[in-house]
């Protein structure tokens, strides 16, 4: 099935049935991809009495809880309510969920004891290019990120300045395949997430960051439709399946 969608005036068309699906898949166990010094997330039937929510133990159903953590789990989309006082849910301010987005990738560069991503980097990734989104795989790009333990390993990170390059040049939606935009350990700083949003001006409340994203090797870099999609969570970060969509000529 194909679509045509209409950004400023311009149309493109899309096959609807060719999705390249971005997001993480979330496991219940030390599989999972994992951050921020929490444990595995955990899936498991419901007990109560001598109810167990598994068929395979009697029931007529298999009813499972789930505990998780979105930041910390896998793919998830995130509001500036992720560092305000104020509580803002990224199920209000995200509306739109098609957006004209261009992926790039990146080979951190090392500063120090750093692997960063930086302004002249993005720069040149996106020459004039202006897009609604953005979508940052980083290499070397292993399938072995779905399970990667990120907790005190000081994963690569977008500068300050790459943040402010970013929000200049426009974009609402910036996507990475990294537990964070910010050093793991900067003393709760987050200039990156700051920047992004203009923290300290009028704030983006509309922009969102959407981090442990996986974008496949066999995804090249160009101009694609996102699909950005979250899991309706009343919180200032929810679960989220961003899919990109080929332009067709």
């Amino acid at each position: 099935m194909k679509a045509v969608i209409t950004v400023r005036t311009k149309k493109y068309s899309i096959n609807l049935n060719d999705a390249l699906d971005i997001s993480m898949p979330l496991k219940g166990d030390k599989s999972n991809v994992n951050a921020w010094y929490v444990g595995a997330p955990v899936i498991e039937p419901h007990t109560d009495g001598d109810f167990v929510g598994l068929v395979s133990e009697g029931s007529s159903v298999n009813f499972n809880n789930i505990s998780f953590n979105p930041h910390a789990h896998g793919t998830h989309t995130e509001c500036v309510g992720h560092i305000t006082e104020k509580f803002v849910s990224v199920n209000q301010k995200l509306k739109q969920f098609f957006f004209l987005a261009e992926v790039i990738t990146i080979a951190p560069e090392k500063i120090g004891d750093d692997f960063v991503i930086s302004k002249k980097q993005l720069q040149y990734a996106l020459g004039k290019k202006k897009r609604e989104a953005v979508v940052i795989r980083t290499i070397p790009n292993l399938e072995d990120k779905i399970g990667a333990q990120y907790s005190n390993t000081n994963p690569p990170y977008l500068l300050e300045e790459g943040a402010v390059f970013l929000r200049e040049k426009g974009v609402e939606h910036l996507l990475i395949d990294l537990p964070s935009v910010d050093k793991e350990k900067d003393d709760g700083k987050l200039v990156s997430h700051k920047a992004f949003w203009n923290f300290e001006g009028k704030i983006r409340e509309n922009a969102t960051i959407t981090e442990f994203i996986y974008v496949a090797n066999t995804i090249e870099d160009g101009t694609y439709f996102l699909n950005l999609q979250v899991a309706p969570f009343e919180n200032d970060a929810s679960p989220s399946r961003p899919v990109l969509y080929k332009i067709e000529e």
